[in-house]
């Protein structure tokens, strides 16, 4: 349940209206408290107390001009401002890719700009309703008319602002950042302390549990599972993770032993959508910044340097990895494995890291060094054999990748004096 929970708080974040239409309704219920304010005599303008004029002390004429001027700059800003971001995100989709677009409709800053013009303009006209002359029964609410002068003083701040971080925002080099931080994020959260059990040899493979309905798997509520499998004494074997893409109809699971209730069980443990999720994927991120790389080197952009940064950056992710344990996917119940779900190991990293970026290098001297660098580099962190055997199968993969598609001999001198550098990096005798 609380993965299905923490699944539903990701898709809300989604939701580029929500923050916006909140701020409105708050701007709306202020609007009434300073309506409410000045009819009940607990604040407002007093004529006849010159020094408690610190807000608007005009007269109704006065406010309805000022209030009309309020909502209608606001709106207009507001429709500016929306196209403003489209024409953000129609470069980043072009240049960086569609699926980062999630990046910038996630972007809390984003919707709160445009939820602060939209919560003006219904401020403004809410306090507009109640202003009357002196044929209407004379009422000006002073107090709310100075709340609607300082939201439109934060208006005017906030397009300053706005302007200037979108931008930042459309800068690749922020984008690269922003997609890292989200990895280093996902590293903490999704590898361990200390290495976990391994997973039992021999796993079931009969007994398939199939679901309802299609889509990609966003999250699975581990410890729900885990306890069901074993209050029944059973083990449970999914075989999907987090990432996946999942038809309809697929076996999702094997059991140990049959249970009458399996199916419902699983389902209410699996949480699907329509798009992948970063909330356990810890390929999610990678999968951006390779889609970075691999656009940057398309020959329509031809930006090697931005792929060079990706690559320093999944460098960054690895070193971060070296002194971390990744998970083996099995959940233990009182020494008993419940529950095997199939996990990203090292290799796997390294292949979603490399593989895409080397493939569509394609002779790019620059990438291929960058590459060649990184890897020594995170050789010199990773203390693990079988991790440095993994980094060393990549280096060799990226020399021969140099080795037929590079013609000049110079480059290609120099790419073999860096991999000669990584091989001499990882046989230093270092423990393992």
């Amino acid at each position: 349940m609380r993965a299905r929970i923490r699944a539903w708080i990701e898709y809300l974040g989604d939701l580029f209206w929500l923050r916006p239409a909140l701020i409105v309704l708050g701007c709306l219920g202020l609007a009434q408290l300073g309506v409410w304010l000045e009819t009940a005599h607990i604040a407002g303008y007093d004529a006849s107390s010159p020094d408690q004029n610190w807000g608007y002390s005009g007269g109704a004429e006065g406010a309805r001009a000022l209030l009309s001027a309020v909502a209608s700059s606001t709106i207009g800003v507001a429709g500016t401002t929306f196209s403003i971001t489209i024409a953000a995100l129609t470069l980043a989709s072009g240049q960086m890719g569609p699926r980062l677009l999630r990046n910038f409709t996630r972007d809390a800053r984003n919707q709160i700009v445009l939820g602060i013009f939209l919560g003006t303009f219904a401020y403004a006209l809410m306090v507009l309703r109640t202003v009357r002359t002196v044929q209407e029964s004379p009422f000006v609410p002073h107090l709310a008319i100075t709340g609607a002068i300082a939201l439109a003083l934060l208006s005017l701040a906030t397009l300053v602002w706005f302007v200037h971080h979108i931008a930042t925002s459309i800068n690749v080099e922020t984008v690269v950042d922003a997609v890292h931080r989200d990895l280093c994020s996902a590293v903490e959260a999704r590898t361990l302390d200390s290495a976990g059990m391994t997973p039992p040899a021999h796993l079931p493979k009969a007994g398939g549990i199939t679901v309802t309905g299609s889509g990609y798997l966003q999250a699975v509520d581990e410890d729900t599972l885990a306890e069901w499998a074993h209050g029944h004494g059973a083990t449970v074997a999914l075989r999907v993770r987090p990432g996946d893409y999942v038809p309809s109809g697929f076996p999702v699971a094997f059991l140990s032993a049959g249970i009458e209730d399996a199916e419902a069980a699983i389902t209410r443990a699996l949480t699907f959508g329509r798009r992948p999720a970063a909330l356990q994927d810890l390929e999610y991120s990678i999968r951006q910044l390779v889609e970075i790389a691999v656009r940057a080197l398309s020959p329509g952009i031809n930006d090697p340097f931005t792929a060079g940064s990706v690559v320093d950056h999944l460098g960054d992710a690895l070193c971060r990895v070296a002194s971390r344990h990744l998970p083996t996917g099995a959940v233990v119940r009182k020494g008993r494995v419940a529950l095997v779900l199939p996990v990203t190991d090292y290799d796997g990293l390294c292949d979603a890291m490399f593989h895409s970026i080397r493939q569509n290098a394609a002779g790019s001297v620059h990438v291929l060094a960058r590459m060649l660098d990184v890897l020594t580099r995170v050789a010199e962190v990773e203390r693990l054999t079988d991790r440095s055997a993994e980094l060393a199968r990549h280096a060799d993969l990226v020399i021969a990748a140099a080795r037929r598609d590079v013609a000049d001999p110079n480059d290609l001198a120099d790419l073999e004096a860096r991999h000669v550098q990584f091989v001499a990096i990882r046989e230093d005798g270092r423990p393992a």
